[in-house]
């Protein structure tokens, strides 16, 4: 892609519903907010689905978390809060988007 180019960001409704232990929703509202992110999350989460990163169970939790929380420190990275950890995460990603799937057994 040339550098001139930019990419649409993808955008999101993310919906947080409390539950009992048995996964039953409680009578809480709901925590509903809107983001938007530099990345698809879909193909991120099959990306770390097939490198096996994260046990399947968690790699929708671990993806959605992750993601959200690199979209909040890329705006705020220069903020004191975010500047110590932001070159960990830079870091991380790396170490994550290194990760190659398992070789398929024949």
């Amino acid at each position: 892609m040339a550098r001139s180019e930019q990419v649409m960001p993808s955008h999101y409704a993310i919906t947080v519903q409390p539950t009992d232990a048995s996964g039953v929703p409680d009578m809480t509202a709901p925590l509903e907010f809107n983001v938007s992110n530099h990345d698809d999350l879909f193909a991120v989460l099959r990306k770390v689905q097939a490198s096996e990163a994260v046990p399947r169970s968690e790699s929708a939790e671990f993806i959605i978390g992750l993601k959200l929380l690199l979209e909040v420190m890329i705006r705020h990275r220069k903020d004191a809060l975010f500047q110590d950890l932001w070159p960990h995460m830079a870091d991380f990603m790396k170490r994550l988007k290194a990760i190659s799937p398992p070789a398929i057994a024949d």
